[in-house]
């Protein structure tokens, strides 16, 4: 762990850094659905403890980013402070809920398994802990075990690795077998089953594995790439889409095949959508702080449910934090904090010619110090990235997302009543 130092304000001492309690793991559970679209349920619990290192450390890897060797023994310290705090006293105050992590219930196999998975638009792998994943690579997560599903069968010669920015890697081999979501099945779904686990995807014991709904194109098995659940099911589907309606301490929704005009206000506004890397990525048309004026900008950028902050150019950063008159914390990772006393202001992102506000209270991801002093700030600087914009789960809670796999990808999004 090591000391921050404070930015733009010369205030007394030195702060350290620690767990940021309260971040929301959220579980979908099934709910309407009929042979052409379903609705699945995302119910946030209380009790998850955010990592903001390890959040950074885990996007850099997906992204090929190589995370500095102190970056991850941050990571690795704040992990250990959260288990100690979790092995405690629990905190039930709602208001400890930063929904920074969200997963949802997946069944797989004949009878079924069920897997709590991450959806993530910012990747394409379906991959899962395993009955072939070594136990010390296991750290309480559920499996998935291809041999006890009549189901499953094992696809000849096919493998899977995703290399990280760290050099680890996940890997193993590839079945195909039933899963269900909410209702909705694909017979025969390329499970790509691990063998080996990066540590860095071990520390989160409620998390067993990632469903991508990315673009085939960034799909990681070989010699023939595999289809995701996304690209399988939407010709069965009303509608070739998938909506996101997250929530800031709330039940939210995953809806496929089709929009429910219920969940947003105005109209929604589409934005063409460039597949080139594998990702929704889009191009923004602009950004305002709280109530000032709009400023033009092209921002292209990443619709990612994997991500849990908002990362933006410098600039756009340096405007908002600038609103903070107690001053800044940052520590050696370049991670942002403000005084918690404090509240944050709103950041409005254009998409053509609407736009979409992330209220001040979304952006503040709670308390990242021993103290109560400091809160996290879920905008982030694109440099710790690499310069990638990514419009993470900060941005998304603040709008109804369509992700559109029609024959002319697109993203539609609509602002949402608070």
């Amino acid at each position: 762990m090591t000391l921050i130092h404070l930015v733009l304000a010369a205030l007394a001492g030195s702060v350290l850094i620690a767990a940021a309690p309260g971040a929301t793991i959220s579980t979908v559970l099934p709910q309407n659905t009929s042979p052409g679209w379903t609705t699945v349920d995302i119910v946030p619990n209380p009790y998850y403890k955010f990592n903001v290192n390890l959040s950074l450390y885990k996007t850099m890897l997906k992204y090929g980013l190589h995370p500095s060797a102190s970056l991850g023994a941050d990571a690795k310290i704040r992990a250990d402070a959260i288990a100690k705090r979790s092995n405690g006293s629990i905190n039930a105050n709602p208001n400890n809920s930063y929904d920074n992590v969200y997963i949802s219930r997946v069944n797989i196999g004949t009878p079924a398994q069920t897997l709590n998975l991450i959806f993530d638009t910012g990747s394409s792998d379906l991959w899962v802990f395993s009955s072939l994943t070594p136990s010390s690579q296991v750290n309480g997560q559920a499996i998935y075990n291809p041999s006890s599903s009549r189901s499953s069968s094992l696809v000849s010669s096919a493998t899977w690795s995703i290399n990280y920015g760290d050099k680890s890697t996940s890997s193993g081999v590839v079945y195909t077998d039933i899963i269900t979501i909410g209702g909705l099945t694909v017979p025969n779904q390329e499970v790509e089953v691990a063998k080996q686990v990066s540590s860095a995807l071990t520390a989160n014991s409620m998390v067993d594995g990632l469903l991508g709904l990315g673009f085939d194109n960034i799909n990681t098995v070989r010699p023939t790439r595999a289809k995701t659940f996304f690209s399988n099911i939407k010709s069965s589907l009303d509608s070739p889409i998938f909506t996101i309606d997250l929530k800031h301490q709330a039940t939210g929704t995953y809806d496929f095949g089709y929009i429910n005009s219920s969940k947003y206000t105005g109209a929604l506004t589409y934005t063409p959508v460039n597949t080139t890397n594998g990702w929704w990525q889009f191009t923004s048309s602009g950004y305002r702080i709280s109530s000032g004026s709009f400023v033009s900008a092209s921002i292209d950028g990443i619709a990612d449910t994997g991500t849990s902050l908002l990362y933006l150019p410098q600039s756009i950063v340096n405007a908002w934090y600038k609103n903070f008159t107690q001053g800044l914390a940052q520590d050696n990772q370049g991670i942002l904090y403000f005084h918690c006393t404090e509240t944050a202001p709103s950041l409005t992102f254009g998409v053509g010619s609407a736009q979409i506000t992330i209220p001040g209270k979304i952006l503040n991801l709670g308390v990242g110090d021993n103290t109560g002093t400091w809160c996290v700030g879920g905008l982030q600087s694109a440099n710790l990235i690499g310069g990638l914009n990514i419009f993470g789960d900060v941005a998304l809670k603040a709008a109804f997302v369509v992700f559109d796999g029609g024959s002319t990808p697109r993203l539609g999004w609509a602002s949402k009543i608070f």
